[in-house]
């Protein structure tokens, strides 16, 4: 695989051992309950609680998910949207940040999405609100050319989280520590080199990816690929399925192909698209462990032609 070309990042502070605080917090929690009564199950008609202790999970953001909340048009956050002028910025073009209105619950994660070659941020803009306002910051960018490669696309999706975590208005809301990205065709192929340049990203989700390169073994960063049968410009068998393969067997990774969809599906409002890439982004950004239900057994529907996982576990 020739080496992806290397990025300057900003200094990040090292990411804890989430799963090792939780698992350790568990027995200490278990035992202040027993202290002061309160393990006993619920009387009867009493609902339980809404949300798990924040103890288990600081990152935790939003009222316990259902299929209908990862389904929704909308979750439960407000959101607000602020443009990012080209003319302001260097590393990519400028685009459109969407983010809670709320920092009730205190600072979120963010997700940078590029679009594919030749196009906007318009084609993927629909994901902007619709994470938005499941708990984070997202930036849908414009790339400094419409026809940028893969790697450059990557390169651009750190430079707008760089943005973001660094000088953007809504710097104050996002945990640099919790940053993610997305891309659709060559942004998706842009996501993975993104992953690959920048291990201490959370996840990533490269939609109808389309790289030249297709051994990411190097990759350590939870990645959900999402193909689509009938796709004709970056069809699976040569680039998704690639993709997800080449991932380490020892790697949070998913594979999901999109039943009789074609390559422009993840550019328009798509159901399947949102749900799991949200439950996705929970799970591994915010290190949600109420998400895994949907992603963990591997989900079925006739809109999954075929989904492989090597299924995260708490």
């Amino acid at each position: 695989m020739q080496p992806v070309p290397a990025f300057d990042a900003p200094e990040v502070r090292p990411r804890p051992d989430r799963r090792r605080i939780r698992h350790a917090l568990r027995p200490l929690l278990a035992l202040a309950l027993v202290g002061v009564g309160l393990t006993a199950a619920p009387a009867a008609g009493t609902a339980a609680p809404d949300v798990a202790p924040a103890a288990l999970n600081p990152y935790q953001r939003g009222p316990n998910p259902t299929v209908s909340s990862i389904e929704a048009t909308r979750g439960p956050f407000a959101i607000a949207q602020t443009t990012i002028a080209a003319s302001s910025v260097s590393g990519f073009r400028g685009g459109t940040v969407y983010y809670p209105t709320s920092t009730a619950e205190g600072t979120f994660g963010a997700v940078a999405i590029s679009p594919g070659y030749t196009a906007t941020q318009s084609s993927v803009a629909w994901l902007g609100p619709r994470l938005a306002s499941q708990g984070f910051v997202v930036v849908t960018i414009d790339t400094l050319s419409r026809y940028d490669q893969p790697a450059s696309r990557g390169t651009q999706l750190l430079a707008a989280l760089d943005h973001l975590t660094t000088a953007s208005s809504v710097r104050a809301r996002i945990d640099r520590n919790r940053l993610a990205v997305m891309g659709h065709s060559m942004g998706g192929g842009g996501s993975l080199s993104a992953a690959n340049t920048r291990p201490s990203l959370q996840a990533a989700i490269p939609l109808t990816g389309w790289h030249t390169v297709k051994n990411w073994s190097s990759v350590r960063v939870p990645t959900l690929v999402v193909g689509a049968e009938n796709d004709s410009v970056a069809p699976v068998s040569s680039h998704s399925e690639p993709f997800y393969t080449s991932l380490p067997a020892t790697l949070d990774k998913a594979y999901l192909e999109l039943n009789a969809a074609g390559h422009s599906a993840p550019t328009s409002t798509n159901v399947t698209v949102a749900k799991y890439s949200i439950s996705w982004l929970k799970r591994f950004v915010d290190d949600d462990t109420r998400y895994e239900q949907f992603l963990c057994p591997a989900p079925r529907g006739t809109a999954i032609q075929e989904y492989r996982d090597t299924c995260p576990h708490s």
